[in-house]
This record gives C-alpha cells, sequence and structure tokens, in this order.
C-alpha cells in the first residue's frame, strides 16, 4: 500500500484528493496538512511514500519545503500538484529534486498513475511537460531571461510583477523587506531592467502571470 500525505491549504481541495486516491486499492491517504508547518510536522511525526504538494500555501512554500526536506535528506516522493501551468515551475521543481508535477486541471487516472510512478522511484513528467524539458535543452543564449533566476527570485519576480509591494511580498514570503529589496536588485540585472512595471509588462507577455 502506498501511503501519501495530502498538503494543501484548501480543505476542498485535499478532500477531492483523498477521495481520488482512497479509491485506488494501492493507495491510502495517512495524513493532510493545510499549512508548510503542519508538513513538517506530519513529517516527523511518522513516513510516507508520498508527498502531494502545492506550491503555495502559509507559511513555508511548496518550494521552501522541498529544498528542506530534501536537505535533511526526506526519503519520500515529492509530487507537486498545482493551479501554476507547468512551464512556470516544473522545470525548476524538478532540478530541484522534486518527483513530479501535475497541474490541478489533471484527471483523477493522471494523478493516481503519478503517485503510482514516483512511490516506485520515477520521475512524473506528462507529455506537455516533455516538450519543455526538451526546449530547456537549447543554449543558453536562447533561453528567455526569466529562466536565469533562481527559485527564489523567481517568486519574488511573479510577486512584484503581479503588484505586490515588496513589503507585501516579504511578508507572504516569511522573509525581511531587505532580503526581498535584494533579491529585487538582483532580478533587475539579471533581467537588464530598471523597474517594476518592466516585470510586470513581461511577465504578462511570457504568460508568467493571469
Amino acid at each position: 500500500m502506498i501511503s501519501v500525505l495530502i498538503a494543501d491549504d484548501h480543505p476542498v481541495v485535499r478532500a477531492g484528493m483523498r477521495q481520488i486516491i482512497d479509491a485506488d486499492d494501492q493507495t491510502s491517504v495517512i495524513a493532510e496538512a493545510g499549512s508548510g508547518e503542519e508538513v513538517l510536522e506530519a513529517t516527523a511525526r511518522s513516513p510516507f511514500d508520498v508527498l502531494l504538494l502545492d506550491i503555495s500555501m502559509p507559511g513555508p512554500s511548496g518550494v521552501d519545503l522541498l529544498q528542506r526536506l530534501r536537505a535533511a535528506r526526506c526519503q519520500a516522493a515529492i509530487l507537486f500538484m498545482s493551479m501554476y501551468p507547468e512551464d512556470q515551475f516544473a522545470v525548476r521543481l524538478l532540478k530541484s529534486g522534486a518527483s513530479g508535477y501535475l497541474t490541478k486541471e489533471s484527471a483523477p487516472d493522471q494523478l493516481v498513475a503519478a503517485i503510482h510512478k514516483v512511490a516506485r522511484g520515477g520521475r512524473f513528467i506528462s507529455n506537455s511537460l516533455a516538450e519543455i524539458l526538451a526546449d530547456t535543452l537549447t543554449s543558453d543564449q536562447d533561453r528567455p531571461a526569466h529562466e536565469t533566476l533562481s527559485n527564489r527570485e523567481f517568486q519574488v519576480f511573479q510577486m512584484l510583477a503581479s503588484g505586490k509591494s515588496v513589503s507585501e511580498t516579504a511578508r507572504e514570503l516569511n522573509l525581511s523587506v531587505k532580503t526581498v529589496s535584494t533579491y529585487r536588485t538582483r532580478i533587475l540585472e539579471k533581467m537588464n531592467m530598471s523597474k517594476n512595471a518592466e516585470f510586470t509588462y513581461y511577465a504578462i507577455k511570457n504568460g508568467l502571470i493571469d
């Protein structure tokens, strides 16, 4: 039996995932978490095979949790399931140690198949994600500017591009205003920009924000 920990801050979403997972006779949900802190607590309480993890949650984000769990040598497969399109986060997360990535628009049978695959030690990659990964093999000079950003820089970039202030971004990411300001300066340099309005224009043009 494959044991699964569901981590999502929306109870209705967790309930839907639990129903799909428990309907399969080889998978079982052993715990749920609604925040980053609850994920860490559940991880410390008992082992599990697969962590089904959302990117955006209160407390440490899914990106932060991935880094912390991998640094702590957590052996569970970490499968992200998010509302964000694959081209925004999937490649970054896979390179950082994630076992797979699904959008919340995925079919129920695809979710179960993904859990089975990552539980066996494999990586789950959809056909569309496979094409995105192939595109990343192009030379660095052909890469879009946002792909030169680190995971954290990309998070900050998205939030600033969506209109959030440095203070709001710092509060949501549990960082200091000074740290976010440093990230902002670094992003401006990497993307050859001078102000936040350019972030917004670039993000909309490249489909990185709604």
